[in-house]
């Protein structure tokens, strides 16, 4: 089955950016089923060489992501990534009406250990950036609310924003594991939303081998950009 290339954001002899579709894995895993696609093997075959990702994105959420060529390029940028030097944002469409802006200050289990009950501190930012009222009765209420949200995670624990949208009772519309049914099956039946509405909007960074400052991002998926239109919200 051929598949279209993915869309480079930025690109010079030591890095690479890339807009990632939702519903790709960065790299291969045993929770994959049969006919899955992997960024690391399709991009490796785009560019003609190796590459090494610095960071991840859960297969459901789009954006940016970063990778680099050479192990010297690749340990200073997961240096920076660890040290976090590296600053993400994202946009999320979540349940509900979230607070102007705040942060989730709450620690979080390794999901991959469920034994280990020691809990790793977990820190998000958020801004509300707009906000809708539909007249739909998703659930027991007359009306359904959601939220245009910012997030800038301070940490980068495994499906930290998921968990922390959660917990503060505006989950992330389209997550199956952490949201709500009835307001993914409304998404899915009135607008055509099989995804979980997540997108890595920017990463900014210092270039490891010139030291500058750069800021990468990745045009607002259409997703998105059909619902903004559907909710009156300016992009």
């Amino acid at each position: 089955m051929s598949t279209s290339p993915f869309h480079i954001l930025y690109q010079d002899e030591h890095i690479v950016a890339i807009d990632k579709p939702a519903g790709v894995f960065v790299h291969k895993t045993k929770m994959a089923e049969r006919g899955a696609r992997y960024v690391l093997q399709e991009l490796r075959d785009q560019l003609g060489k190796m590459v090494n990702p610095i960071h991840r994105l859960d297969r459901p959420t789009s954006g940016v992501l970063l990778f680099a060529f050479a192990s010297k390029t690749t340990r200073a940028l997961s240096e920076a990534l660890a040290a976090g030097e590296i600053e993400k944002e994202y946009l999320a469409i979540v349940r509900g009406y979230m607070d102007d802006e705040g942060v989730i200050d709450y620690a979080l289990n390794r999901e991959d250990r469920p034994d280990d009950l020691k809990r790793q501190e977990a820190v998000t930012h958020y801004l509300c950036l707009a906000k809708v009222e539909l007249d739909v009765a998703v659930t027991k209420y007359p009306t359904s609310r959601y939220s245009l949200v910012h997030l800038k995670p301070q940490t980068g624990r495994r499906h930290q924003l998921r968990r922390h949208l959660a917990h503060v009772f505006h989950p992330i519309i389209g997550d199956t594991t952490h949201g709500e049914g009835k307001h993914n099956r409304f998404f899915r039946q009135e607008y055509g939303v099989n995804r979980l509405l997540l997108f890595a909007q920017s990463l900014a960074f210092t270039h490891p081998i010139s030291g500058e400052r750069m800021k990468v991002e990745a045009p607002l998926p259409e997703d998105f950009c059909r619902l903004y239109e559907k909710f009156g919200w300016q992009k």
